[in-house]
């Protein structure tokens, strides 16, 4: 396959063909910041907080997409690049709970977002969801990353267990025909659990022991309540 070489922010690199422009920009240590996109999840672009500024290109791409070409003129931090990211960041401040989302935290300290601008906005504020023992679902935390859905699908487990649900405002994840957990194809593997950026996804365990519960109350509350007994030889 065919090396491409363009420039990010003005300097020279040359990756292979396919290559995206993010692990382009990785190479030269460019600091493009990404929510939705894991090294191991199919990219979907869905946050678009990762959108560089390509010459010729009329809208931002996002840089987890978008595969490089030849003579490419890419720039990650011009003004339009930076004020669309801050905006992003603000929006999610407006309508999630980023207590437990330390990542994004942190860029929004770094692009200055202001939390208050859109504090007139309505607000998410799904039900708590605590019907297993191994995991609880606080989507008041979910900022649609389809991380979850991923790993449970096609790009790990393939149980399908979750999805995404509803249309604009009131998108959001949740099971088939809002099943409880244990009764859909849920194996508890956790790896939705791993791959969840902002807590709202935790473990059933940890959760308890930020209440403040004892280690009894916490095994009572996590052990699985359809325990096979073992047959007498």
């Amino acid at each position: 396959m065919a090396d491409i070489t363009l420039t990010i922010d003005g300097e020279s690199v040359t990756v292979p063909a396919g290559t995206t422009i993010l692990k382009a920009a990785e190479q030269l240590r460019r600091g493009v910041p990404t929510i939705c996109y894991h090294e191991h999840c199919t990219p979907n672009g869905l946050c678009r907080i990762c959108v560089v500024e390509v010459k010729g290109s009329r809208p931002l791409v996002p840089a987890c997409l978008s595969r490089v070409s030849q003579g490419m003129e890419v720039s990650t931090a011009t003004t339009r690049v930076t004020r669309s990211r801050r905006t992003i960041l603000e929006m999610l401040d407006s309508a999630v709970d980023l207590s437990e989302a330390p990542e994004i935290k942190k860029f929004a300290a770094e692009y200055q977002a202001d939390s208050a601008r859109f504090s007139d906005g309505k607000k998410r504020t799904p039900p708590l969801h605590d019907d297993n023992p191994m995991y609880i679902r606080d989507y008041d935390k979910c900022i649609l990353c389809w991380r979850c859905v991923q790993v449970c699908a096609d790009d790990a487990q393939f149980t399908f267990a979750i999805n995404f649900k509803g249309r604009g405002f009131e998108t959001s994840i949740g099971t088939f025909f809002d099943k409880p957990m244990p009764e859909t194809t849920c194996v508890f593997c956790g790896q939705c659990v791993g791959v969840c950026p902002t807590g709202a996804l935790k473990p059933k365990r940890e959760a308890l022991l930020e209440q403040g519960k004892d280690l009894n109350e916490i095994m009572q509350a996590t052990r699985g309540r359809d325990r096979r007994r073992r047959k007498s030889p």
